[in-house]
């Protein structure tokens, strides 16, 4: 049954308010909460039973027909929630706005906010990544892209062309969690990026036209920006809808003030993930956070994603692991302190949304309390940002939250003793009446003479005397027992003097909760008013985190200061992959990069796996490091500062755009010959590989040639194209380099040395036999390569010779499976049965050897 499919009429009233909220949110899952549960209906019901496994009943709404329906616990549906919003859906979390015990009228309900994959804010978001929300406002001449991590605060935007690969490689840069658009926003765009980008993308006109959050755009000049602000604000506050006041003034980036590095480029060099695992394992994200905090991790991530231009920043950083370099024991001192800071940030969010709990202020507590000792090593190292200490903060919290606070701000042991009279007084009572209830027990004891007899407490009849049924007998008139429950091993009572107490135990068992959480929200609301400068200083914590680690890395691995000059010129001595280096157990071979401003391009030859892509990406790697600030692992390091970085390495296709590896290819080249300027970074690895051999060649010639001719920037090209390496003749700002190999006694080895000049042979069928293919095929391919070599008849190449003649070896290789076989039985564990089973396998192999 669907909701289009019923006569309201005809509904009970919890029902007409069910679907009254329901239909004001059509796009989300309506999560309705009914007492204990939060309960779906009708289409939300059949699919929430579907994608969370649950069981699909009925309710009765007021019509002949029971509604599709499910359900899940409130107090454990945050599982649920989050497999919802893993999956892509929009949840509306629905809850009863009054307490059903206070009216006798249907209970006020509503949406008190929208959960997805954009808005969360909840401890289930990853600790190292912020997770961003973004807005594209469509002008038709260009693009405003707004983005915002609500967890923290964050609120960036930024002014694009309106080019469909500029737009993306934005998208994909900065992972955006959801994406709201315009109505005028194209539609084919909106497919591509649900398709083949995952992301949901919600359509509206909505700008934001209130008072209260103008601040974060208050100092900003241009209306398009401020639009695209307000076009995000209005969906973030309309989502939410509670207290969003720790959101920040938004930052205005421009695309000059980084290195832009594309989603190829981020993904074959392996920054924040592995090409093949997609995991931070083993990228250079997983090298460098060496961080102590979750900001750090986070600020890191970014610094990696957009690398700095500003030369003097770069250089300020460089500065500072300098001297963190020089002055360790402070250094291990401040690791040693960020190593007790929570994330400031993510608590800041919390406090102001209000969906914090007693333990969050306590690792507010904790983080504060570290901060003075922070303070006084950052003076000590002449850091050039101030952090505040929050004394009186610091001195609330400790004086106010109790040590050992539940998770739940409802339950109580919230707050210590001695912060509030009344509070105290209240414990009192409650002390007080429980050793009442001890020594009452005892009385009763003594005055029925049952032994067994006990007292005890439940929700539903509150205070009750416990006599087991075989004791029944004993209790007189005279006792002024009353019954109130009977179960089947004992009857429970009461005494007027029981209920008495009860009433001031559960009396001020309540006032105790009640006045516990008002404290709570009063010590909340204080808090709220550092947010600003919590922030503040969690910035600073964050850069400085990002620099120890720096510099312990830098330590840890020889890592040497950059110098950045105003020359094209490259001079890296004995650099290195630092990812690479880590992972792998042999001692890595150094090489050096050297390009001086006559010389453009390196045109790279070698064998496979000898380490042209190694060498193209440490080159790539080292570029990134020194632009956000860090050491480089070279021996010394001259470069200037790039803009841009492109790269084409690897194969792939586009199997969802339906495009061929070479036509991506020819589209990642195109993106670089366009955009890239004489300080980019062009790094081509065996470009044109994805067609003919001549159409390859002639396409790889003439990208060189244009970019030689055209562009004018630094760009490495390996190739297996042996002829392209003549162009050094003819094009002066282009040379020649190889990665060396050698061959001894027909075995190939791998020296990853790059030398001047090209390759002198390929090396091909020596990396096919280090594949282990078949003997046989190996040496058909030396036959065949011969009469190519020596130009003979191409009718010889498609004669068969000894393609399907067995080697010696590979004989040998037969003989010493049976062999290997029986070596690995033990007679002694088989049965009868079994041996004769094995016995007759090993014969009929035998036979197939023989035919």
């Amino acid at each position: 049954m669907k909701r289009s499919e019923v006569d309201l009429e005809k509904l009970s009233p919890m029902m007409k308010q069910y679907m009254d909220i329901k239909a004001q949110y059509e796009d989300s899952i309506l999560f309705f909460r009914l007492g204990d549960f939060y309960e779906m209906f009708f289409e939300d019901a059949v699919l929430a039973s579907r994608e969370l496994e649950l069981t699909l009943t009925g309710k009765q709404a007021g019509i002949g027909e029971r509604v599709p329906m499910c359900g899940v616990p409130f107090k454990a549906y945050s599982g649920y929630l989050d497999k919802l919003i893993e999956k892509g859906y929009k949840v509306a979390i629905c809850e009863q706005l009054e307490d059903p015990k206070t009216t006798k009228d249907m209970v006020k309900r509503d949406v008190i906010q929208v959960v997805t994959k954009g808005t969360r804010l909840d401890r289930t978001i990853d600790a190292k990544e912020n997770n961003y929300i973004g807005s594209i406002y469509d002008f038709e001449y260009c693009y405003v892209l707004s983005y915002a991590d609500i967890s923290t605060g964050e609120f960036k935007s930024m002014l694009l062309d309106a080019d469909w690969g500029v737009l993306l490689r934005e998208i994909s840069r900065l992972s955006l969690k959801e994406l709201i658009v315009n109505d005028k926003f194209d539609r084919a765009l909106i497919l591509k990026l649900r398709q083949n980008y995952q992301l949901m993308v919600t359509i509206t006109d909505e700008l934001y036209q209130e008072d209260e959050y103008k601040r974060i755009y208050q100092n900003t000049k241009d209306i398009r920006i401020i639009t695209g602000v307000e076009h995000l604000l209005y969906y973030l506050l309309d989502t939410k809808k509670g207290d969003l006041s720790h959101l920040q003034e938004v930052v205005v980036e421009k695309e000059s003030e980084h290195l832009i590095l594309n989603g190829n480029t981020m993904y074959n060099l392996e920054l924040v993930e592995t090409m093949r695992t997609r995991e931070r394992q083993n990228s250079l994200l997983w090298f460098l956070d060496k961080n102590k905090t979750a900001m750090g991790s986070r600020f890191l991530k970014q610094s990696i994603e957009s690398p700095l231009t500003d030369r003097k920043e770069i250089e300020r950083r460089y500065d500072l692991v300098d001297t963190l370099r020089v002055q360790f024991i402070l250094r291990d001192d401040l690791k040693e302190a960020l190593d007790r800071v929570y994330d400031l940030e993510r608590l800041s969010g919390r406090v102001a949304y209000g969906n914090l709990n007693a333990r969050d202020l306590l690792q507010l507590k904790t983080s504060l309390k570290v901060l003075p000792e922070i303070k006084r090593i950052l003076e000590e190292l002449s850091y050039d940002k101030e952090i505040e200490t929050f004394e009186e903060l610091y001195a609330l919290l400790e004086k106010a939250i109790n040590e050992d606070a539940p998770i739940s701000i409802r339950e109580g042991s919230l707050i210590k003793e001695g912060y509030n009279e009344e509070l105290d007084q209240l414990r009192g009572i409650r002390s007080g009446s429980k050793d009442f209830l001890l020594q009452f027990e005892q009385e009763e004891k003594e005055r029925t003479g049952i032994k067994t007899l006990k007292v005890g407490y439940n929700k539903i009849f509150g205070y009750y005397i416990e006599v087991s049924k075989g004791q029944i007998s004993q209790i007189k008139d005279e006792f002024g027992y009353e019954r109130r429950q009977t179960l089947s091993n004992c009857e429970r009572f009461s005494t007027p003097l029981l209920k008495e107490k009860e009433n001031i135990i559960l009396g001020a068992e309540e006032k105790i909760i009640n006045l516990e959480y008002q404290l709570f929200m009063d010590i909340r609301e204080v808090v709220k008013r550092y947010i600003a400068p919590l922030q503040k200083t969690a910035k600073v914590l964050a850069e400085v985190d990002m620099l120890q680690a720096f510099s312990t890395i830098a330590d840890d691995y020889h890592f040497v200061r950059p110098c950045l000059v105003e020359q094209k010129e490259i001079r890296m001595i004995e650099s290195r992959h630092p990812v690479i280096e880590r992972v792998m157990q042999n001692k890595y071979i150094e090489n050096d990069i050297i390009m001086d401003e006559n010389t453009d391009i390196l045109l790279i030859t070698g064998p496979n796996m000898a380490g042209k892509s190694t060498y193209m990406r440490q080159l790539a790697i080292i570029v990134i490091l020194a632009q956000i600030g860090s050491f480089v692992p070279c021996t010394s390091c001259k470069m200037p500062i790039f803009d841009k970085i492109f790269t084409r390495i690897g194969a792939s296709d586009d199997l969802v755009g339906g495009e061929s590896t070479f036509m991506v290819e020819m589209k990642e080249a195109n993106e670089a010959l366009e955009e890239a300027t004489e300080h980019s970074l062009i790094l081509f690895d065996e470009l044109g590989r994805g067609t003919a051999t001549y159409d390859g060649m002639s396409l790889a010639q003439a990208i060189l040639e244009y970019i030689h001719d055209k562009v004018h920037c630094k760009t490495l090209f390996s190739t297996h194209y042996h002829e392209l390496t003549t162009l050094e003749e003819t094009l002066p700002h282009l040379k020649n380099v190889h990665v060396s190999a050698q061959e001894e006694e027909g075995k190939l080895i791998f020296l990853h040395k790059v030398k001047k000049g090209a390759v002198d042979k390929s090396y091909g069928i020596n990396v096919a036999s280090l594949a282990s293919l078949p003997q046989s095929l190996i040496t058909r391919a030396k036959e065949i390569l011969s009469i190519y070599e020596t130009q003979e008849s191409h009718e010889r190449v498609f004669t068969q010779t000894s393609l399907f003649t067995l080697e010696e070896d590979e004989k040998n290789k037969e003989k010493d499976a049976i062999k290997e076989q029986l070596m690995n039985v033990n007679p002694l564990e088989m049965t009868p049965i079994e041996a004769l089973n094995f016995l007759y396998q090993l014969k009929e192999e035998c036979k197939k050897e023989e035919e």
